[in-house]
């Protein structure tokens, strides 16, 4: 068994030093888990204490999930990577293109040259982007008031695109829009279908779009970091009856289960006897999906809600379907080909399936791309590849 006091260490110094209120950790390798870790406090308003149960936020890191029940769809023949989005949400059929905005402050469309396919909605390469890190759309949306997709309103993936599809990467809805294909394929809302065919299967039972309400003193609060330190903040209450539920970025979950989704995908696919994978889909998923192009720096446009975020700056970086790909490996860390993401308040994972290690660090910190956590998460995941 790894020696765990140096990962220990890490995370309890953060704390201590103040970088973060609370955090927990959890790590693993092939032979099972490593690590379960808390330290410090869910909220500096209430005081009480981060345990390894304690529920957070996990934003963006609802991707990877939405991702592997997209392949499930795909394994059944419900859904095909390169078949037309249209066929299953028309209102993909013929997308319009923000062309910018003209003198007056009026938006200007154009049909958009290209095809929507899921694996461009998967790769962030269908041309979807979000307004925090797209100018253009921050300032549409303060026009036309479009809806952001967490708000669950089906108004929220009507948004124009921000480029032709295929022409490059950047971040937005796009995986939003696939979680509404499996909806529609399944014939089930998101959050029935998880909990059936990933959650319930896997044994992750504080995972979930809707609150229980047994998380609710379970629940990590979310700090703002500014000049002045680090301030308790009210986070917006998940959407009462959504029309759709935001497979971009709607789950809470805690650390100890989103690890069981990593070993799970692992492992090929499978973890205790349950399979939600085949080996060959796992695979896949972990390629390179975006041929030629690159993942670029997100600048921000919402400096409360993100820094500037590139990570792992002058790397090629990849995209599989759904996971960010280091291309080279990071000395003492991860290999190259591993897999990774993050949720917008600073909760980060990585799964590598060379060394057949997965990690995951939890904070609830704004805003995104905290440079404090970012060297958190380097020397833990550091302090387990030491282990």
């Amino acid at each position: 068994m790894p020696n765990t006091t140096a990962m220990n260490e890490v995370l309890r110094d953060a704390v201590e030093s103040g970088e973060v209120p609370g955090v927990t950790a959890a790590a693993a390798n092939a032979d099972g888990v490593i690590l379960e870790a808390a330290f410090g406090k869910r909220s500096l308003a209430s005081g009480a204490a981060m345990t390894n149960d304690t529920v957070f936020r996990i934003a963006s890191m609802t991707k990877a999930v939405t991702g592997a029940a997209a392949m499930q769809m795909v394994e059944q023949g419900k859904l095909s990577l390169d078949q037309p989005a249209g066929e299953i949400l028309p209102f993909l059929a013929n997308p319009m293109v923000l062309d910018g905005i003209d003198a007056n402050g009026e938006p200007k469309l154009r049909p958009a040259k290209g095809v929507i396919t899921l694996r461009k909605l998967l790769t962030h390469t269908a041309g979807f982007v979000y307004d925090t890190w797209n100018a253009e759309m921050h300032r549409y949306a303060a026009k036309t008031g479009q809806p952001a997709a967490r708000t669950g309103k089906m108004a929220a993936l009507h948004a124009p695109l921000g480029f032709d599809p295929g022409e490059r990467w950047e971040y937005g809805i796009n995986i939003d829009i696939a979680g509404r294909m499996v909806e529609v394929a399944s014939g089930q809302n998101l959050e029935t279908y998880f909990h059936e065919h990933l959650f319930r299967p896997l044994g992750m039972t504080d995972t979930g779009f809707v609150v229980k309400p047994q998380w609710k003193e379970r629940m990590a609060q979310v700090h703002q970091r500014d000049e002045k330190g680090l301030t308790p903040i009210e986070s917006l209450p998940p959407a009462e009856n959504p029309e759709f539920y935001a497979g971009g970025g709607g789950l809470f979950s805690t650390s100890h289960d989103y690890l069981t989704f990593l070993r799970a995908l692992m492992r090929g696919g499978e973890l205790n006897g349950a399979r939600v994978l085949k080996p060959e889909t796992v695979a896949l998923m972990g390629q390179n999906h975006m041929g030629a192009l690159n993942v670029l720096p997100m600048i921000t446009y919402n400096p409360r809600m993100s820094n500037d975020c590139e990570l792992f700056p002058g790397m090629d970086k990849k995209w599989g379907l759904t996971f960010l790909i280091n291309t080279q490996d990071v000395p003492g860390a991860r290999s190259a080909g591993s897999l990774a993401w993050a949720g917008i308040n600073n909760t980060y994972y990585w799964l590598d399936p060379v060394k057949r290690v997965a990690g995951v660090l939890m904070t609830q910190v704004l805003p995104f791309a905290d440079k404090t956590v970012l060297g958190l998460l380097d020397r833990f995941e550091r302090a387990v590849y030491a282990a």
